[in-house]
C-alpha cells in the first residue's frame, strides 16, 4: 500500500513548495483540505496564499523561514478560506526543508483540527499572531534589509522581495524625480518592455506617480473602476496588466520628495487606515536607503575616477622586461589612501619605478600622494640620478608641511626609486623609510634584498639616500610593495614576509609552458592580494593584536629568461641561487645583513652546521676587509649544482693589492686566526688577485663534513 493512500485515510494531505519555481504542489488530500477538487493540483505561489487567511500565511513564511535556516521541522496552525474571504476549516501544517540546488523545497503534511470547543482555552487563543505583531516584525525585517543594501539595484532588489503582513504586491516600481521629468529607476513584476512607456514622462503629466511627485502626498486606487475615473488617460496602458488595487506614495529624505514608489495588487485591497500606515513607513525607509545608495554610489564615483587619475597602468611593451601591479584601497571614507606606484621613461632609455606610502588614509593623504607623484615625475624626467630624486623630492614635501605656518598638519611618506635597465637587469635603488625589495630567484626561492637608506621624505630636506646596485638575473622577479601587503592582520615584517614567500616560492612562472610569463605574473599579484585580503586572512593573524587595516600597492617586475642556445652559441651556466651585497668602510653594521643573505640563501640546506660555518666564514672575511683596507666589501654567494650535491661559493672582493698572509697568533692575539678558520671549515678556499684589488673565496659542498664545531679549540 502507497504512503500516500495510508495517509489519505487518516485524512492528512501531502504538499511541496518549490522556492525556486515559486510553485506549490497538493495531493489529492490536501487539494480538498484546501477547498479545492480532491485530484492532485500544481498552483502558483500566489494562487495557494489566496487559500489562506492574509495573517496566517505571514506567519507561515516566518516559520518556515527560520526553518529553512536552522534546517529544522516547522509547524504552524492555518485558516483556510474560500474566494469571498470565509473561514473553511483550520489545518496543522508540518514541513521540513530540503535543499537542492540554489534553490529550497518544502515538503510537508496538512491535516484538519478539530474546532475548539466553547469556552476552552483553545477557542479563547488566535490561531496566530495578532495583525500588529506581524506588523512590527515585518517593519523591523524590512528596516534591517533596506539599511544593509549599499547601491540603488540593491535597495530596489530588496523592495522586491518585501513581503507585508495580509497584502502583498505583485509589482513595484519605483520612480525619480529630476527636474521637470518623472524617470522609472526599477520595476518587478513586469515583463521587459512591459515598462518603457513610462520610462521618462513630464513633470506634469496625468500619471499618478507625477502627481505625487509634484505634489507630496500619496494617491491610493482601491479598484480598477477609480482608476479608470481618476486617470482616464492612462488607465488604458495599465489595464492588460490585471491589477486590482494601487497605492502610489511619495518618497520623501530630509523633507524633499525625491520620488515616488508604486505597489500594484493582483488581489483587492482596500487601504485600511493599518494598511497605508505599513505602505508609509515602507515608502519612508525606501527614501532613506535610497538617498544612502546615491550618496555611496556618488562618492565610489569620485573614489574610482581618483584612482583612474592617480594610478597610472604600467607599461606593457619594457623589452626583455614584464611587469604586473595592483592597488587595493582599504582605508575608510572615500576608499583612496596615501599609497601609490608610477612607472616613468626616463631620457636615457631606462625604466624608473616608484612605489610609496603617504602618512595618512585621509583625503590630505591623497591630495599629498598626488602632488608628490607630480614631483617625483618632474624630477625623474629631468635624468636626476635616483638619490637626487629623492632629495628633491623630500625637500619638496618639506616645503608643502611648511607652507601652511602653526595650522598645517604635517606628513611625511616612505619611498622606494628603482632605475631599472632593461638590457643589463641593473637596478640602482635609492630608499626613504621604505620597506626592502624582495627577489624570487630562478629556483624559486624568495630573498628579501637589503637596500641602503635614508629618512622617510619631508622630515628633513637635507637628508642623503645612498644607493644600491643589484641586478636582476634572467627568470628572476621583483617584488616592491607598500606595509600594508606586508603587516596588514596583525603582522610584522617577518611573519609578515613570511606570509608572502609562501605565496611566492609556491607560485610557479609561467605554469602552462607557453612562454607567456606576463599571465603568470598577473596571477601572483591577485594571488599575493588574496593571502592578505582573503578569508584565510581572518582567522590567520600576525603575532601583533592590532589588525588596523591599511591601503595596498605592489609591483612585480620580471625579467624575461635568457635566449637558450642554439646552433653556435654557448650555453651559460647560470647559477641557481646568488645574492650580491655591497658594504662600504663606513656600514659595518651591514655585515649582519651580509650574514643574514647568506642564511637566507642556505634556509633549505640539509647541515645548519654547514650553514652557521658559511656565516662565520662571511662575517670574518668581510670585518678582515673593513679593517685592514681602506676600500669597499662585494660579496658574491651563489649555490648550484643538483640537489644532494649542490655546492655553495661566496667571494669576496675589495680593492686592496695586499694578498693576505697566514700568522701565528699567540694565545692572548684577539685577531689572525682568519686564514686558519677558513683552512678548517671550508671545503675549498683561494685568493684571487685581480688587476685592481683580490678576491677571496670559499667553497661548502653539501654533505663534505666540515662544520663550525672544527673551530672550537682555536683560541
Amino acid at each position: 500500500m502507497r504512503t500516500e493512500d495510508v495517509l489519505a485515510a487518516v485524512a492528512t494531505g501531502l504538499w511541496s513548495w518549490d522556492n525556486a519555481s515559486g510553485i506549490v504542489t497538493f495531493d489529492a488530500e490536501a487539494a480538498r483540505l484546501l477547498g479545492l477538487p480532491a485530484e492532485q493540483v500544481e498552483l502558483p505561489e500566489r494562487a495557494a496564499r489566496a487559500r489562506f487567511h492574509a495573517v496566517d500565511w505571514v506567519e507561515i513564511q516566518n516559520i518556515t523561514g527560520l526553518a529553512v535556516a536552522e534546517g529544522t521541522l516547522a509547524e504552524v496552525r492555518m485558516r483556510v478560506v474560500d474566494e469571498e474571504g470565509r473561514v473553511l476549516r483550520t489545518v496543522r501544517s508540518r514541513t521540513k526543508p530540503l535543499v537542492t540546488g540554489p534553490g529550497t523545497v518544502l515538503v510537508g503534511t496538512l491535516e484538519e483540527v478539530p474546532a475548539p470547543q466553547p469556552g476552552t482555552t483553545a477557542a479563547r487563543t488566535p490561531v496566530t499572531g495578532d495583525w500588529r505583531r506581524n506588523r512590527e516584525a515585518f517593519l523591523l525585517d524590512a528596516g534591517r534589509a533596506l539599511s544593509e543594501a549599499r547601491s540603488t539595484s540593491e535597495v530596489l532588489r530588496v523592495a522586491a522581495g518585501l513581503s507585508m503582513p495580509g497584502f502583498e504586491p505583485s509589482a513595484l516600481a519605483v520612480f525619480a524625480g529630476e527636474g521637470n521629468r518623472v524617470r522609472l529607476i526599477g520595476q518587478h513584476g513586469y515583463a521587459p518592455g512591459d515598462m518603457d512607456a513610462f520610462l521618462d514622462l513630464p513633470v506634469n503629466s496625468q500619471y499618478p506617480a507625477a502627481e505625487v511627485i509634484r505634489t507630496g502626498r500619496a494617491v491610493y486606487i482601491p479598484t480598477p473602476g477609480e482608476y479608470g475615473r481618476r486617470f482616464p488617460l492612462i488607465y488604458p496602458m495599465v489595464e492588460h496588466f490585471g491589477r486590482s488595487s494601487w497605492a502610489f506614495l511619495p518618497l520623501i529624505n530630509a523633507g524633499r520628495v525625491i520620488g515616488a514608489w508604486m505597489a500594484g495588487f493582483s488581489m483587492p485591497v482596500a487601504f485600511t487606515p493599518d494598511e497605508r500606515s505599513v505602505l508609509t513607513t515602507v515608502a519612508r525607509m525606501l527614501a532613506q536607503a535610497l538617498s544612502r545608495a546615491s550618496v555611496h554610489e556618488s562618492e565610489r564615483e569620485l573614489s574610482d575616477g581618483l584612482q583612474r587619475t592617480m594610478m597610472p597602468t604600467v607599461q606593457p611593451d619594457i623589452p626583455n622586461m614584464t611587469v604586473a601591479a595592483r592597488y587595493v584601497p582599504t582605508g575608510g571614507g572615500l576608499q583612496i589612501g596615501g599609497d601609490w606606484y608610477d612607472m616613468i621613461p626616463l631620457p636615457s632609455g631606462k625604466i624608473a619605478l616608484v612605489i610609496g606610502d603617504v602618512q595618512g588614509h585621509d583625503v590630505r593623504a591623497a591630495g599629498l600622494m598626488g602632488q608628490l607623484r607630480i614631483a617625483l615625475r618632474a624630477y625623474a624626467s629631468e635624468g636626476h640620478h635616483p638619490d637626487a630624486v629623492l632629495s628633491r623630492a623630500s625637500r619638496f614635501l618639506a616645503g608643502i608641511n611648511g607652507a601652511g605656518g602653526e595650522e598645517t598638519d604635517p606628513r611625511f611618506a616612505t619611498c622606494l626609486y628603482i632605475e631599472v635597465d632593461p638590457l643589463t637587469g641593473l637596478l640602482v635603488i635609492a630608499r626613504a623609510g621604505h620597506p626592502d625589495p624582495a627577489v624570487r630567484l630562478n629556483d624559486g626561492t624568495m630573498l628579501v634584498r637589503s637596500t641602503a637608506g635614508g629618512l622617510p621624505l619631508g622630515i628633513d630636506p637635507d637628508t642623503d639616500y645612498p644607493t644600491t646596485r643589484l641586478v636582476l638575473e634572467p627568470g628572476e622577479t621583483m617584488l616592491v610593495c607598500t606595509d600594508g601587503l606586508i603587516e596588514t592582520g596583525g603582522h610584522d615584517l617577518e611573519s609578515g614576509w613570511n606570509r608572502l614567500r609562501e605565496v611566492i616560492e609556491g607560485h610557479a612562472l609561467d605554469q602552462d609552458g607557453d612562454g607567456n610569463i606576463g599571465d603568470s605574473l598577473e596571477q601572483l599579484a591577485d594571488s599575493l592580494v588574496q593571502a592578505v585580503h582573503g578569508p584565510s586572512s581572518h582567522h590567520t593573524t600576525g603575532p601583533l593584536v592590532d589588525r588596523r587595516e591599511d591601503d595596498i600597492a605592489l609591483l612585480l617586475l620580471c625579467r624575461e629568461p635568457g635566449i637558450p642556445a642554439g646552433p653556435g652559441i654557448a650555453a651559460l651556466p647560470r647559477p641557481t641561487r646568488r645574492t650580491v651585497l655591497s658594504i662600504a668602510q663606513a656600514e659595518p653594521e651591514r655585515i649582519a645583513e651580509a650574514r643574514q643573505q647568506v642564511r637566507d640563501l642556505m634556509y633549505d640546506w640539509p647541515d645548519e652546521d654547514q650553514t652557521d660555518s658559511a656565516v662565520l666564514m662571511v662575517s670574518e672575511m668581510v670585518t678582515n676587509v673593513l679593517v685592514h683596507t681602506d676600500g669597499d666589501a662585494l660579496v658574491v654567494a651563489e649555490i648550484s649544482g643538483e640537489l644532494g650535491s649542490r655546492c655553495v661559493r661566496v667571494d669576496v672582493a675589495d680593492s686592496s693589492d695586499e694578498l693576505p698572509h697566514r700568522r701565528h697568533p699567540g694565545e692572548m692575539a684577539s685577531s689572525g686566526r682568519g686564514l686558519v678558520l677558513m683552512e678548517l671549515l671550508a671545503g675549498a678556499w683561494g685568493v684571487d688577485p685581480r688587476g685592481e684589488g683580490k678576491n677571496i673565496w670559499f667553497e661548502l659542498h653539501e654533505n663534505s663534513g666540515q662544520t663550525v664545531e672544527d673551530y672550537e679549540g682555536i683560541t
